[in-house]
Protein backbone atom coordinates (compact mmCIF):
# COMPACT_ATOMS: atom_id res chain seq x y z
CA UNK A 1 0.00 0.00 0.00
CA UNK A 2 1.65 3.17 -1.29
CA UNK A 3 2.32 5.71 1.67
CA UNK A 4 -0.12 8.79 2.57
CA UNK A 5 0.79 12.27 1.95
CA UNK A 6 0.18 14.57 5.60
CA UNK A 7 -2.97 15.82 3.25
CA UNK A 8 -4.52 12.45 3.34
CA UNK A 9 -3.43 11.55 6.47
CA UNK A 10 -5.41 14.66 7.95
CA UNK A 11 -8.21 13.51 6.03
CA UNK A 12 -8.00 9.80 7.12
CA UNK A 13 -8.51 10.73 10.55
CA UNK A 14 -11.58 12.80 9.68
CA UNK A 15 -13.29 9.96 7.56
CA UNK A 16 -12.08 7.37 10.44
CA UNK A 17 -13.83 9.30 13.10
CA UNK A 18 -16.94 10.16 11.12
CA UNK A 19 -17.51 6.80 10.10
CA UNK A 20 -16.61 5.05 13.38
CA UNK A 21 -20.41 4.88 14.53
CA UNK A 22 -21.21 3.65 11.02
CA UNK A 23 -22.99 6.45 9.85
CA UNK A 24 -21.25 9.30 8.50
CA UNK A 25 -23.97 12.16 8.66
CA UNK A 26 -24.04 14.87 6.49
CA UNK A 27 -23.01 17.47 9.40
CA UNK A 28 -19.89 15.69 9.48
CA UNK A 29 -19.01 15.63 5.88
CA UNK A 30 -20.19 18.72 5.69
CA UNK A 31 -17.34 19.69 8.34
CA UNK A 32 -14.90 18.18 6.80
CA UNK A 33 -15.53 20.04 4.26
CA UNK A 34 -15.27 23.00 5.84
CA UNK A 35 -12.17 22.00 7.50
CA UNK A 36 -10.09 21.55 4.21
CA UNK A 37 -11.48 24.39 3.15
CA UNK A 38 -10.74 26.75 5.71
CA UNK A 39 -8.01 25.62 7.70
CA UNK A 40 -4.41 26.79 6.63
CA UNK A 41 -2.59 23.41 6.59
CA UNK A 42 -4.94 22.61 3.74
CA UNK A 43 -3.63 26.10 1.58
CA UNK A 44 -2.37 23.63 -0.52
CA UNK A 45 -4.18 20.87 -0.93
CA UNK A 46 -6.20 20.45 -4.58
CA UNK A 47 -9.62 20.50 -2.84
CA UNK A 48 -11.15 18.56 -6.02
CA UNK A 49 -9.21 15.23 -4.78
CA UNK A 50 -11.31 15.56 -1.29
CA UNK A 51 -13.88 12.74 -2.64
CA UNK A 52 -11.37 10.37 -4.11
CA UNK A 53 -8.93 10.25 -0.73
CA UNK A 54 -11.87 9.79 1.52
CA UNK A 55 -13.13 6.81 -0.20
CA UNK A 56 -9.50 5.36 -0.78
CA UNK A 57 -9.37 5.91 3.33
CA UNK A 58 -12.68 3.69 3.53
CA UNK A 59 -11.53 1.20 1.15
CA UNK A 60 -8.18 0.80 3.16
CA UNK A 61 -10.50 0.54 6.25
CA UNK A 62 -12.06 -2.74 4.25
CA UNK A 63 -8.32 -4.05 3.93
CA UNK A 64 -6.71 -6.90 5.79
CA UNK A 65 -5.27 -4.63 8.26
CA UNK A 66 -8.59 -2.26 8.29
CA UNK A 67 -8.56 0.36 11.32
CA UNK A 68 -4.92 -0.55 12.70
CA UNK A 69 -3.66 -0.04 9.23
CA UNK A 70 -4.99 2.70 8.44
CA UNK A 71 -3.84 4.82 11.69
CA UNK A 72 -0.41 3.47 11.08
CA UNK A 73 0.41 5.15 7.59
CA UNK A 74 -1.53 8.15 9.40
CA UNK A 75 0.99 8.24 12.12
CA UNK A 76 4.01 7.56 9.62
CA UNK A 77 2.61 10.45 7.14
CA UNK A 78 2.53 12.51 9.94
CA UNK A 79 5.51 15.14 10.69
CA UNK A 80 5.50 15.35 14.42
CA UNK A 81 4.41 19.19 14.58
CA UNK A 82 0.86 18.31 12.59
CA UNK A 83 -0.44 16.10 15.22
CA UNK A 84 -1.78 17.94 16.86
CA UNK A 85 -3.30 19.69 14.07
CA UNK A 86 -4.35 16.07 12.67
CA UNK A 87 -6.28 15.25 16.32
CA UNK A 88 -7.55 18.80 16.16
CA UNK A 89 -9.28 17.78 12.79
CA UNK A 90 -10.49 14.71 13.84
CA UNK A 91 -12.67 15.85 17.24
CA UNK A 92 -14.09 18.65 14.92
CA UNK A 93 -15.68 15.87 13.50
CA UNK A 94 -16.59 14.15 16.15
CA UNK A 95 -18.21 16.91 18.02
CA UNK A 96 -19.69 19.10 15.22
CA UNK A 97 -23.22 17.09 16.05
CA UNK A 98 -22.56 18.19 19.29
CA UNK A 99 -23.27 14.63 20.59
CA UNK A 100 -19.96 12.21 20.67
CA UNK A 101 -21.25 9.10 20.38
CA UNK A 102 -19.10 5.84 22.23
CA UNK A 103 -17.49 4.75 19.01
CA UNK A 104 -16.45 8.10 18.75
CA UNK A 105 -14.87 8.38 21.69
CA UNK A 106 -13.03 5.44 21.38
CA UNK A 107 -12.00 5.97 17.69
CA UNK A 108 -10.27 9.22 18.92
CA UNK A 109 -8.62 7.42 21.97
CA UNK A 110 -7.01 5.02 19.23
CA UNK A 111 -5.61 8.20 17.57
CA UNK A 112 -4.20 10.08 20.70
CA UNK A 113 -1.99 6.96 21.26
CA UNK A 114 -1.12 6.26 17.55
CA UNK A 115 0.18 10.36 17.17
CA UNK A 116 1.24 10.09 21.27
CA UNK A 117 -0.17 13.10 22.28
CA UNK A 118 0.12 14.32 25.81
CA UNK A 119 -3.18 14.27 27.93
CA UNK A 120 -2.74 18.47 28.59
CA UNK A 121 -2.68 18.51 24.53
CA UNK A 122 -5.50 16.54 24.03
CA UNK A 123 -7.51 18.21 26.45
CA UNK A 124 -6.90 21.90 25.21
CA UNK A 125 -8.03 20.54 21.69
CA UNK A 126 -10.87 19.42 23.36
CA UNK A 127 -12.14 22.37 25.10
CA UNK A 128 -11.64 24.68 22.47
CA UNK A 129 -13.44 23.16 19.79
CA UNK A 130 -16.23 22.79 22.58
CA UNK A 131 -16.16 26.24 23.07
CA UNK A 132 -16.24 26.93 19.30
CA UNK A 133 -19.23 24.97 18.85
CA UNK A 134 -21.17 26.19 21.81
CA UNK A 135 -24.73 27.51 21.31
CA UNK A 136 -26.88 30.09 23.36
CA UNK A 137 -29.12 27.37 23.52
Amino acid sequence: MPSLTPHEALIHLMVITSASDRDMTDVELARIGDVVRSWPVFVDFNRDRLIAVAQACQKALHEKEGLEGVLARVAEALPERLRDTAYAAAFEVAAVDLEMRMEEVRVLQLIRLKLDLDTLTVAAIARAAKARLRTLT
